[in-house]
């Protein structure tokens, strides 16, 4: 019984023992509510500021309010630019060029990248485990400026820190040219690129300005005018006189600069209308030049054989009539632009009988400030001849030149080639050629009569810088003679040689040229039947 009794005793004390497992659980859930509630608030009060992985204009702006943001990247993106000419630093405050940042676009855009990249639910999560998304929202640069307050500011820099090249000098003793000292330019273009890019990097605000070196060697040819005027002078030839004049025009056929001295001034043109000639008579060939015809233009060119051109007027005049022939070399040659050069009458032969004629003279404006008496019937300036000679370069290397002026294929490469080619046989030896060195390639054609000398030709330097030069020289009286006037057209042609190659100057006049006069035409005018237009020296080597 009392076994029982105590049994029953046991089962009514645990019935009515606290429940203390339940309460724990209870505390841990309310805790863990109270908790949540907690952080639910937190995250609710940080739903105003950016997510941490916004990054705007290259600037990180995560976690911050909104103004807070927009002072951070305003803070960065105005910071001031060093920008460095040189050694020289130079400050640019972007505002001073009216930077203006879209802050307010650039914040819309980062809030509505934000709120796409995940819900409420999803970024509350992403906050209670401190986890991030895997790629950061970007925000480019929304801003503008004032371009021309920034070239402003670099042309202002230009003024102060550019140097000009110094003036290039000669030394009339060598005819040389010194070139001057460098120069630095300060290639604005460029920087606004440089700057341009700057103003969208917080991070990256210095920049080396692009400042390129200069030097007026090979760009400054008014120090060719200067040295032969200054050779002119040393040799007591006055070029600009009343009983003396020195006319030169020589081109660049490079860069197109020019050397102008008088060039517009006539001339009796002598010889030198040959090459006129030369060119009407290509233009009436219809098929290569036979024999015949090769060995008339060598005869016409290379040893001034009058006869022989006064022929080939005729052939253009169509066989019989030499005055048509003048009038078509006449129209030819103003039509190409040497507006105040013509022949109008024939060559005198000096024989027995000869009976002399001319045409009308065309209206022509040569410089009226300088009179060499030219001839009336046969006149030139050595502006128009370098013209002439200009074209049929043009025509001989691009295909331009005459045969752009004549588009109906009254010219072809090859036969300006060809012209070039025979008048690079024409080794006088003297006047333009003897202001060379002796192996340097010349095509030119002379001229000279009692009191009046000219040249005029294409050099060919080795270092490619390839020229035009035509002079005269003139002096009033019955006879200039050729040991006053050659030397004086060498000493030109010496001076713009050492201006087109400084490497291969010729520091004096040369001493192997012939002294007695030219070289005799015999000496370089190839047989009947060995006129080899394209190589006009092959017969010597038969």
């Amino acid at each position: 019984m009392s076994s029982l009794s105590g049994l029953g005793t046991r089962r009514n004390r645990s019935q009515s023992g606290f429940p203390l497992l339940a309460m724990i659980s209870s505390m841990m859930l309310l805790g863990a509510v109270g908790l949540f509630a907690l952080e639910l608030v937190s995250f609710s009060q940080q739903q105003n500021r950016l997510p941490a992985d916004v990054v705007v204009a290259n600037v990180p702006v995560g976690g911050e309010l909104p103004a807070e943001a927009i002072a951070t990247w305003e803070r960065a993106l105005t910071q001031p630019i060093t920008l460095w000419y040189e050694d020289s630093p130079i400050i640019l405050d972007p505002t001073a060029i009216g930077l203006r940042i879209n802050s307010d676009n650039m914040l819309a855009q980062a809030q509505a990248a934000s709120e796409a990249s995940g819900g409420n639910w999803g970024r509350f999560f992403n906050y209670l485990t401190g986890s991030t998304t895997q790629s950061s929202i970007q925000i480019d640069l929304s801003a503008d400026y004032q371009q021309n307050l920034l070239e402003q500011f670099l042309q202002d820099i230009s003024l102060r820190y550019d140097q000009q090249a110094g003036e290039s000098g000669f030394d009339v003793s060598t005819l040389t040219v010194r070139s001057g000292a460098g120069g630095r330019v300060l290639n604005i273009r460029q920087a606004v690129n440089m700057i341009d890019r700057a103003l969208q990097d917080p991070n990256n605000r210095t920049i080396q300005l692009p400042v390129s070196n200069t030097d007026t060697m090979n760009t400054d040819i008014s120090v060719l005018e200067r040295t032969i005027k200054a050779y002119l002078d040393a040799e007591g030839f006055i070029y600009d006189g009343q009983t003396s004049i020195a006319s030169v025009y020589i081109m660049d056929l490079q860069t197109g600069e020019e050397v102008n001295i008088l060039g517009d001034v006539a001339f009796s043109a002598a010889s030198t209308i040959k090459l006129p000639i030369l060119i009407d008579y290509y233009k009436e060939l219809n098929l290569p030049p036979t024999d015949e015809e090769a060995f008339l233009m060598a005869n016409s060119l290379l040893c001034s054989n009058n006869s022989s051109s006064n022929l080939i007027m005729q052939i253009i005049g169509g066989g019989s009539d030499v005055f048509r022939g003048l009038a078509s070399v006449t129209e030819n040659v103003q039509y190409l632009g040497a507006r105040n050069t013509y022949i109008t009458a024939p060559f005198v032969l000096g024989v027995e009988g000869e009976t002399l004629g001319s045409i009308a003279a065309p209206q022509t404006s040569p410089n009226p400030n300088y009179n060499t008496d030219p001839d009336p019937y046969n006149q030139t300036t050595p502006e128009d001849l370098g013209t002439l000679l200009n074209m049929v370069y043009d025509c001989a290397n691009y295909g331009s030149g005459l045969m752009a002026a004549y588009p109906d294929g009254e010219f072809t490469q090859n036969e300006c080639r060809q012209m070039i080619e025979l008048m690079s046989g024409n080794d006088l030896l003297r006047m333009l050629q003897g202001g060379i060195p002796a192996d340097a390639r010349i095509s030119h054609k002379n001229g000279w009569l009692q009191n009046v000398h000219g040249d005029a030709g294409i050099v060919y330097p080795p270092n490619g810088r390839n020229y035009v030069i035509a002079v005269y020289v003139w002096e009033e009286g019955e006879f200039f003679s050729f040991q006053r006037a050659w030397p004086l057209i060498e000493g030109i042609s010496r001076a713009t040689w050492n201006y087109f190659d400084p490497d291969a100057a010729l520091m004096a006049p040369r001493s192997d040229i012939p002294p007695g006069g030219a070289a005799d035409c015999a000496n370089f005018l190839p047989p009947f039947g060995q006129v080899n237009l394209d190589d006009i020296d092959a017969w010597q080597g038969q």
